[in-house]
């Protein structure tokens, strides 16, 4: 239903883009108005995907628990662990849709001890050390989530940033085992925006009977510490997104104009996303063809 609701929301705003360009050729203004449905659209798909993570994160912990009853210490069965973390993910409908790039365990005192995936680069490492704000969740609070840098010897080819959310993992007796802690990458939550965003807009072009080209589209997060592309993304437009200062300009609602870029005109359009965190957006680059 979400998903048709989108489509037909994104057929209507295609349509009255449309016959706004039947008598107009100011295709910066269509490209505006076009960025900011989308990113309308993209909004409401960024508080469903956090509110995945939020609804069972809970119920994977519970599960986690269940996997290492009484004594049982998982620093001591790791092939254990990332069996239980792989499992979750199979079994809890939230967590399987979740785009979340891992999961991992962590100890009572911060330590991860495994994660989900096959290489893993977390386990030893100290996850509070990199995310202050996760010691909140060992000392009991039940949902959190930060942003931060986790330290590793392969950084990426460019900067980046991880949004991180934990629940603490508690055994039957309430006894605190560790948390459980999952996220994404900026820069993978873009590029995940972005395919929604491309497949949402052709998919209304075919229904709508339109035979145009589909628009050139890119979508961004954004904080203080910058702006973040999907992988893929040309500098020059993430430097353009970065010189408008979105952060600045987004702290009363969602904003948006016409931008110039290598000779190309865009529309764009930024907003807050506080599920995200108080001071984390999403911003839409739209240029029609």
């Amino acid at each position: 239903m979400v998903r048709l609701a989108r489509t037909v929301a994104l057929v209507a705003s295609l349509v009255a883009l449309a016959a706004g360009g039947a008598g107009c050729k100011d295709k910066g203004k269509l490209s505006a108005d076009g960025a900011r449905a989308s990113l309308d659209t993209l909004t409401a798909l960024t508080v469903k995907d956090v509110e995945e993570v939020e609804r069972g994160l809970p119920e994977g912990s519970k599960r986690i628990a269940s996997a290492f009853a009484k004594d049982g210490d998982p620093k001591n069965d790791l092939a254990q662990v990332r069996r239980s973390l792989l499992k979750i993910r199979r079994e809890v409908p939230d967590l399987l849709v979740a785009k979340s790039t891992f999961f991992a365990l962590v100890d009572d005192k911060g330590i991860a001890i495994r994660n989900d995936l096959e290489q893993d680069a977390m386990a030893g490492k100290d996850v509070v050390g990199a995310y202050p704000a996760l010691k909140k969740a060992l000392e009991g609070e039940s949902f959190v989530t930060t942003t931060g840098v986790f330290p590793s010897a392969n950084p990426p080819p460019q900067p980046d940033k991880e949004w991180v959310a934990a629940v603490p993992v508690k055994r039957d007796d309430g006894k605190l085992l560790g948390m459980l802690v999952t996220g994404w990458t900026y820069r993978r939550f873009a590029y995940h925006l972005q395919e929604s965003m491309r497949r949402d807009i052709s998919e209304a072009l075919m229904k709508g009977g339109d035979k145009g080209k589909l628009p050139v589209l890119y979508t961004f997060v954004f904080d203080a510490s910058g702006v973040y592309g999907a992988r893929g993304t040309p500098d020059v437009n993430e430097k353009a997104m970065r010189e408008l200062d979105v952060l600045g300009k987004t702290a009363s609602g969602p904003q948006g104009g016409v931008i110039t870029i290598t000779d190309r005109q865009y529309g764009w359009a930024a907003a807050r996303t506080p599920k995200l965190g108080p001071d984390i957006g999403i911003a839409v680059l739209r240029s029609e063809i």
